[in-house]
């Protein structure tokens, strides 16, 4: 099989294939022929040590593919299935050994593609709208980068739920795609104060909950949108990390939430994984939620990919294609 596998963290050049074993299933395991890997923002992490891996990194979480052998004692799947996860570790190459009880059927016409780019950032999306913060109608939420990945799915599931919907985006292109996807207002965070925008479209009021992905340029910023007994959820550091702060600030912007969450422990369980994705590839399957794949990438162009989602130059979903 051929996969990237670095020696050491590095910058986007380390991202060369070669040539590896295929390796067989153990116990519990399966072996997947990859269609899709899905590119994010944690591989970036992952790359230049930010998150430290073990040697040499298997990088890659998310993909969709088709199964090709099981190990012992594997009941969930059968070879010939289509399947996707999003805690395959190694799912940049063509072929990836996954735990049984990571992989969820994909539903008939929903194609490899989008069941790789829905996995990670879909339900991601669908436990902030529905768990972390629950919308509902008469809620106001503003969503940072409305129109990536998460973005967009947000922005709709958003929608879905009678909130009002208000996105911030860098360019005027981006605006149109969130506004497409169901944000009722966008701000261009690149010439206006997002955080005075906010104030003038509620009229002052502030939002229900700040989805926030990017972290150090806009967290203190996110508080002062909040209205009292609002909720500041911070799911990723696209910027940079968020440095320690004094939680008096919380009470001092009107006894506001905080929460820092991660999709493994809301698929913790299989019961949670086979809900979670099913709610959102039966979404994709009933036309209810559109999946932008903004850029496709063959696998041996990891390095221009990992460039262009770092960049923040891409919208939607970013994907490998093994060749």
């Amino acid at each position: 099989m051929r996969a990237i596998r670095p020696q050491q963290p590095g910058g986007p050049e380390i991202l060369v294939v070669e040539e590896h074993p295929t390796p067989s299933p153990a116990v519990g395991e399966v072996l997947v022929r990859i269609e899709a890997a899905g590119v994010n923002f944690i591989d970036i992490y992952q790359r230049t040590g930010q998150y430290p891996m073990a040697l040499p990194m298997p990088l890659g979480l998310e993909g969709a593919g088709v199964v090709e052998a099981v190990g012992e004692g594997v009941t969930e799947v059968r070879a010939g299935d289509q399947v996707a996860w999003a805690a395959g570790a190694g799912s940049y190459a063509t072929h990836v050994v996954v735990a049984a009880s990571s992989l969820v059927p994909v539903p008939a016409g929903v194609d490899a593609r989008a069941a790789a780019a829905a996995m990670l950032q879909g339900m991601t999306a669908q436990y902030l709208a529905t768990t972390t913060y629950p919308l509902r109608a008469g809620d106001v939420c503003l969503i940072h980068a409305a129109a990536g990945g998460v973005g967009l799915l947000l922005c709709q599931l958003a929608r879905r739920a009678g909130a009002m919907v208000i996105g911030t985006v860098s360019t005027e292109e981006k605006a149109a795609l969130a506004r497409e996807a169901g944000a009722h207002e966008t701000i261009l965070y690149t010439s206006q104060d997002f955080a005075e925008e906010v104030q003038r479209i509620t009229a002052g009021k502030g939002v229900s909950v700040v989805y926030d992905s990017v972290g150090k340029d806009t967290f203190e910023r996110s508080l002062t949108c909040l209205r009292r007994l609002g909720m500041l959820v911070l799911y990723g550091q696209s910027s940079g990390a968020v440095g320690p702060f004094d939680p008096q600030l919380l009470a001092r912007h009107g006894s506001l939430f905080f929460t820092r969450p991660k999709l493994q422990d809301y698929t913790a369980s299989r019961e949670d994984l086979l809900a979670r994705a099913g709610d959102v590839l039966g979404a994709i399957q009933r036309g209810e939620l559109s999946v932008r794949i903004g850029a496709t990438f063959p696998l041996s162009q990891a390095a221009d990919a990992h460039r262009a989602l770092g960049g923040r130059g891409t919208t939607g979903k970013v994907l490998l294609l093994p060749e």
